[in-house]
């Protein structure tokens, strides 16, 4: 398969500054790579963080992406479960050391020297992208590339936050009913879990939404459930969500924040602590992870909402994910 020497790119060359569509060389993989020819690559709001500077120390200049559906065109010399046109996804964790203390103890998401695709490597916001094949996951065949570039992110760390909540789950909260949620909630509904959705106050669309796919209940994200729940996952990089979501969880309630980057959690009473409830937070993913949430997927038709751009529109989608005009997931689609 020819592939040519340069490739169009959509480029952080600053934090705080929108991306430049530039014309930069196609990488060349290396023993353990793919280089695929990418086919989608969702937009996450991990990406916007990055893009902000709320994450430090980016590879720059840098291509952000890590939801990334590609096309394998080369491999090199120690890939052999990698077959020339073969379809594969490409996660945020894109390596580890495997000697850390960390990686020891069977923990590689909290890696002292991991490398994360569109942070510290290059991701997908470009024609052609290479990836560890061993941080790669075959994707389900049920899913086109649209449908599927958001189970590489917004699936895979909703499914580690949601294996966070605990045993005996019946109401299950989740503050922020976008890209992960929407996934989520139908695997909770599809396990005999009521979902209760918070959304911003004024968005009676998006609570809708989540009614639609099954919400038992739906409201503004400082009101109060009908019920007390059992468990939330704050998916909204909202500090002050943390305290709500205490209020609403039960004696021995756990809350997740599964984002990578949340405001500050102002102070609260400890009575909202007390008689056991929980808080903890979700870091990266495991490729077990993926490998379980990949089978799951393919057993649960999941209903992907996925808004497409293409690749040059890159600075429009993150604007909109930013103001959350849309529903469910984000993607660029880039054509030959």
């Amino acid at each position: 398969m020819s592939v040519p020497s340069t490739m169009r790119a959509m480029v952080m060359e600053r934090a705080g500054e929108p991306l430049k569509l530039r014309h930069v060389p196609v990488p060349r993989p290396a023993r353990h790579h793919v280089l695929l020819r990418v086919r989608t690559c969702g937009v996450c709001r991990t990406d916007l963080h990055v893009l902000d500077g709320d994450l430090p120390n980016p590879k720059l200049p840098l291509i952000l992406g890590h939801e990334i559906v590609g096309t394998a065109v080369a491999v090199g010399e120690a890939v052999d479960d990698v077959a020339i046109g073969e379809r594969i996804g490409v996660p945020w964790l894109g390596t580890t050391d495997g000697t850390c203390r960390y990686c020891q103890r069977g923990h590689e998401n909290l890696c002292a020297n991991a490398g994360f695709t569109g942070y510290t490597l290059d991701g997908g916001y470009a024609e052609y992208t290479v990836a560890d094949h061993r941080y790669c996951f075959p994707l389900p065949d049920s899913y086109d590339d649209l449908h599927a570039a958001p189970l590489l992110c917004a699936g895979l760390i909703g499914y580690r936050a949601y294996g966070m909540i605990g045993e005996d789950v019946r109401r299950l909260g989740m503050y922020g009913f976008g890209a992960a949620a929407h996934l989520i909630a139908q695997v909770a509904i599809a396990q005999g879990i009521e979902v209760y959705a918070f959304t911003r106050p004024s968005d009676a669309e998006g609570q809708a939404f989540a009614r639609d796919l099954g919400a038992a209940w739906a409201g503004g994200s400082t009101t109060q459930p009908p019920e007390l729940l059992d468990a939330a996952i704050i998916f909204a990089p909202v500090g002050p969500l943390v305290v709500e979501a205490l209020k609403a969880v039960a004696r021995a309630g756990v809350v997740v924040c599964a984002g990578i980057h949340m405001s500050e959690i102002p102070a609260f009473p400890y009575e909202l602590l007390w008689q056991e409830r929980v808080v903890r937070s979700v870091a990266n993913l495991e490729r077990g992870d993926g490998d379980a949430f990949m089978a799951l997927a393919a057993e649960i038709p999941l209903r992907v909402a996925a808004t497409p751009y293409p690749l040059e529109d890159a600075n429009i989608a993150l604007s909109d994910l930013r103001e959350g005009r849309l529903e469910g997931a984000v993607v660029l689609t880039i054509q030959p």
